[in-house]
This record gives C-alpha cells, sequence and structure tokens, in this order.
C-alpha cells in the first residue's frame, strides 16, 4: 500500500482517533443536567419513537426505554463518553468499535426521518466498519502497547 506522509497502519490510527474525537464531541455538546435532571434527551427520543413509522421501533422503545428513562439517559451519555476514550487512546478499541456501530444503528433506525443526523451517524458507522475491519488498533494504542487483540 502506498500513502502520502503516514503509513497505512498510521492512518488508520488517525481514523480511529478522529472517529474517537467524535464521540468526545457528541458527549461534551450534551445538556447532562437537561438529560439527567429534566430528561430532556429521553423525552425527545419518546417523541421520535411515538411518531416513527415501524411498529418494532415504537414497541421497542415503550419496553426498553420508557420504563427505565433516568437509566437509559445515562447509559447514552457515558457510552458516548467511554467510546471517545477507548478509540482516541485505542483501549479495548474492538469492543469500542462495535459497541460505537451498534449505538450509531440505534441512533440510525430510531431518527430514520432526520436526514440532518443521518450523515453523522452512518459516516461514524462505516468508520466503525472499517476501523473493525482493518484492525486499526495495531498502531498509536493502549492495545497494541499491551499485545492486545493481535
Amino acid at each position: 500500500m502506498q500513502t502520502i506522509w503516514l503509513g497505512g497502519a498510521e492512518w488508520l490510527a488517525v481514523l480511529r482517533i478522529g472517529l474517537g474525537l467524535w464521540w468526545l464531541e457528541s458527549w461534551r455538546h450534551k445538556d447532562r443536567k437537561g438529560w439527567f435532571e429534566r430528561g430532556t434527551g429521553i423525552a425527545w427520543a419518546a417523541d421520535v419513537a411515538g411518531k416513527h413509522r415501524w411498529g418494532a421501533v415504537r414497541t421497542g422503545f415503550r419496553r426498553v426505554v420508557e420504563p427505565r428513562p433516568k437509566l437509559i439517559a445515562y447509559v447514552v451519555v457515558y457510552a458516548e463518553l467511554a467510546l471517545g476514550l477507548g478509540l482516541v487512546t485505542g483501549f479495548l478499541t474492538p469492543v469500542a468499535l462495535v459497541a460505537g456501530l451498534l449505538l450509531n444503528l440505534l441512533y440510525l433506525v430510531l431518527m430514520i426521518h432526520d436526514w440532518a443526523e443521518q450523515g453523522q451517524n452512518a459516516m461514524m458507522a462505516l468508520i466503525s466498519l472499517v476501523a473493525l475491519f482493518a484492525m486499526a488498533w495495531q498502531t498509536w494504542s493502549l492495545d497494541a502497547a499491551l499485545g492486545l487483540f493481535l
């Protein structure tokens, strides 16, 4: 593989770190007080799910999220932080990539009608797939330093 400036493994590390920074920005800009104290994030998602054209989304949201809105708010917010930290540092990278891919797919399905969000979720999912199958934890990562996932 020919590349400019960095080698292929280094460019994959840049892609992985960039994805991690994207997750960290998603976490940073969240109004955590609103999510945790007023339930704004889950209330917004409930409104979106309630109008969803797919019955499975409406039913799944009612069964999984509505009975435990505070717990799910914490899970979503801190999952984004954990994904960002894991990808930037390259720690448990394959786990973070799979979890991030699943979270992006959940966001994609929930917000299927919101085209402004779809590009972000589709691109983050694509980057997760590329980084996973190219094993982007081989360079500039704690996984490589610790000999994990080789």
